[in-house]
Formats: C-alpha cells, structure tokens, sequence
C-alpha cells in the first residue's frame, strides 16, 4: 500500500506535471509623491473593481491594469478578488452597459506600467514583486 501511494506521488513529479500552481506575490505601487502610505484589500477592491475611484485620502486616482491577457493580469484579479479573467471582463461588460463605471486602464507590459505610475503622483499599478524599483513606492502586497 505504502510504495502505491509513494509511486502516485513521484510519478506527477518526475514528469514535471504540477500539482498546483503557485502565483508570485504582486505589489501595489503609486507615485512616491502619493500621499497614501498604505491600502487594504477592501480599498484595493473598491478601486479596481470600479467602486471608487479616489484613493483613501479623497485625491482621484488613475487606475492602471496590465495588458488584457497577461498572467500578471490573471495573477492579480486571482489574488485580489478570487475571479478569473474571464469573471473580471463580464463584471466590467456589465458595469459599462449600464454606464457606472470604466475599467482601469491597460497597459502594455510591467514596464509600461512602472514608467507611467512613476511620472504620474495620480497613478496607481500592479506589478509582480520582483520587478519594482526606487522609482515608486510600494502601498500593499497582494498574496
């Protein structure tokens, strides 16, 4: 019984097959001049769900999202609001038919998105924690 269980273990792994996928931890990250210091999830939500559209302290906010198909995109929404892409373009289908909100903003790439947050204090992104820099300041971690 026991070799049983240990071969349905190491074959998965032997082959390379995952068992599950791990996503990497993404950082929110705004305008060093931002006056926000920190964001709860409840705050990360309301803004990228498109319940709001200022930060905490009252001043607007431009809303940025990666590319459409991107898997920091699917990491993100994964994390933040448990959906899948697919989940997250009907909420926004709904959302603009009825005309309550517009989505956040894509962009090209990461680093699309850290030049943009990074000359704009009114800018806020999403990006996978290895790839910030000194040029923005990170306000919450997504994991």
């Amino acid at each position: 019984m026991m070799r049983r269980l240990l071969f349905c273990i190491a074959i998965p792994l032997l082959v390379g097959l995952p068992l599950f996928r791990v996503e990497a931890a993404m950082v929110v990250i705004v305008h060093p001049k931002n006056g926000t210091e920190s964001m709860n999830q409840r705050q990360l939500v309301d803004l990228y769900m498109g319940r709001s559209m200022n930060f905490p302290n009252g001043e607007p906010a431009l809303t940025l999202d990666q590319a459409a198909n991107s898997q920091a995109r699917a990491d993100f929404y994964h994390l933040l609001v448990d959906k899948n892409l697919a989940q997250v373009n009907a909420y926004w289908a709904r959302l603009l038919f009825t005309g309550r909100s517009t989505p956040p903003r894509p962009l090209d790439d990461s680093r699309a998105v850290l030049k943009a947050v990074s000359e704009n204090p009114s800018a806020i992104g999403y990006l996978d924690s290895s790839e910030i820099d000194s040029s923005v300041k990170v306000v919450a971690y997504v994991e």
